[in-house]
């Protein structure tokens, strides 16, 4: 097994984003994990308009459920990228094999997940802004993680 740091996915709903964090993840030596359903088809145009020749379905690990995916987390760590909590992924210490853990874009992750994961940070921001598109959390805490780690040296 290699060591190295996992996006996953919680019922992505947004082609383009998903799209998006599968080239982020290509580029940047991240594992990428789907935790299904999705709320779209892979063949949807908008999907492939952005993942380009990027798409390869070897290097994604889906998961039917949340439960499935969980099960296989026993022992790991897995780190929630949540817009309510209070600690900052600036004061954190990102290990090379977490998993980072980001929900689905039109709703997060549901309260039951959330409350189960240990590990919960958020990316500080403006006053009165809700949050950022998903595919740029993504480069934002990968790069952190991989900063942090020295995975590409």
């Amino acid at each position: 097994m290699t060591l190295r740091p996992k996006i996953a996915l919680y019922e992505p709903d947004i082609p383009q984003n998903t799209a998006a964090i599968i080239r982020t993840c290509a580029c940047l030596g991240a594992g990428l994990e789907i935790i299904e359903p999705c709320g779209f088809l892979f063949n949807d145009k908008r999907f492939k308009r952005v993942v380009m020749d990027y798409m390869d379905e070897k290097l994604i690990k889906f998961y039917q459920s949340s439960e499935e995916f969980f099960k296989s987390k026993k022992g790991q760590r897995v780190i929630l990228l949540t817009t309510k909590s209070a600690k900052p992924y600036t004061t954190f210490k990102f290990e090379i094999n977490d998993t980072l853990l980001f929900g689905r874009e039109s709703a997060g992750v549901p309260d039951q997940v959330h409350n189960s994961i240990k590990y919960r940070l958020k990316i500080p921001m403006m006053n009165n802004k809700r949050s950022l598109n998903i595919a740029s959390s993504v480069a934002i805490i990968l790069s952190e993680n991989l900063r942090q780690t020295n995975f590409n040296k």
